[in-house]
C-alpha cells in the first residue's frame, strides 16, 4: 500500500509559496503520494488557517495528523534544517573557492601560466573583486556590521562606505595589470588597516564578532578567515611594488 499525505499550500497568481512547492517534493522523495490542495486566494488561506488553528502555510497531514510546516517535515523525516545554523565559514569558502577555480580556467584556456606570483595574484584579485561586489549589493548593512570592529570606520564612518569601491578598485586593478602606484597604495592600506583591526578585535579584545567581509548580516565570524582576506591584500600590494621598482627597475 502506498504511503499517502495530503498537503495545503499557497498557490495564487500572484504568489507560489516555496516551502509548499519544497514540502511537495520532500514527501515525493520519501515515496509519498500527495494530495495536493491548492489555496488560490488570500481568503481561502485564512478560512484553512483560521479553522486548523495554524499561524502559517504550507501545512503537511500524514494518517489525519497534522505535521505541520516545511521545517516540520523535515524533523518529522529525521533531517536537519536547511539553511546556515549559527555561524559559519561557508560564504567566504565558497568565495575562495569559486576565486581558485576561475584560476584553474585561465590555467586551462592558456590565459594564465604557473608561475607562482600571477597564479597568487589572479587568485587574490579575483578574491577580492567577489567580495566587494558582496558588500555593495546592501551598504548600509555592511556599514552597520563594518564599523563595530574597523578601527579606522569607527572613527570615519564615511570610510566604511568608500572601502568596498576601494576593494573592487584595487582587485580589478590587479588584474588589468595597472602600474603599481596606482593599486597597490590602496590594497597595502585598507589592508593593513584591516588586518590591524582584526587583530585588536579577535587577539587582544577577546570580542566575538561578525565579519562583514561577505556583506553585513552575515554569520561569519571574525577571526583567521578574515585576517587571511586582509594579510592578502597586503601581500599583493607588496608584491606589486616589488615587480614594478625592483624587477621591473
Amino acid at each position: 500500500m502506498s504511503k499517502q499525505a495530503t498537503l495545503y499550500r499557497m498557490v495564487t497568481d500572484e504568489h507560489i509559496c516555496p516551502f509548499g512547492l519544497k514540502s511537495k517534493d520532500l514527501l515525493e522523495r520519501e515515496g509519498y503520494t500527495v494530495d495536493d490542495h491548492h489555496l488560490k486566494t488570500r481568503e481561502e488561506t485564512d478560512k484553512f488557517k483560521s479553522r486548523h488553528d495554524v499561524e502559517t502555510t504550507p501545512q503537511t497531514f500524514i494518517d489525519e495528523k497534522r505535521i505541520g510546516g516545511y521545517d516540520d517535515l523535515r524533523d518529522y523525516f529525521g533531517k536537519s534544517q536547511e539553511g546556515p545554523q549559527g555561524t559559519t565559514y561557508t560564504p567566504v569558502l565558497a568565495i575562495f573557492a569559486i576565486a581558485a577555480l576561475m584560476v584553474v580556467a585561465f590555467i586551462y584556456s592558456g590565459r594564465l601560466n604557473l608561475a607562482p606570483a600571477p597564479v597568487i595574484m589572479h587568485f587574490v584579485a579575483f578574491s577580492m573583486v567577489m567580495l566587494a561586489l558582496q558588500k555593495l549589493q546592501d551598504l548600509t548593512a555592511f556599514s552597520n556590521q563594518f564599523i563595530t570592529y574597523d578601527l579606522l570606520a569607527m572613527k570615519q564612518i564615511r570610510y566604511a562606505y568608500v572601502y568596498p569601491f576601494a576593494e573592487a578598485w584595487a582587485g580589478l586593478g590587479m588584474l588589468a595589470l595597472l602600474p603599481a602606484l596606482w593599486v597597490a597604495p590602496v590594497s597595502l592600506f585598507i589592508g593593513t588597516i584591516g588586518a590591524i583591526s582584526v587583530i585588536k578585535a579577535v587577539y587582544i579584545d577577546k570580542r566575538e564578532l561578525k565579519c562583514a567581509c561577505v556583506g553585513g548580516d552575515s554569520n561569519v565570524p571574525l577571526g583567521f578567515i578574515s585576517l587571511s582576506e586582509n594579510l592578502f591584500m597586503v601581500g599583493a600590494g607588496l608584491w606589486m611594488l616589488y615587480r614594478d621598482f625592483v624587477l621591473l627597475a
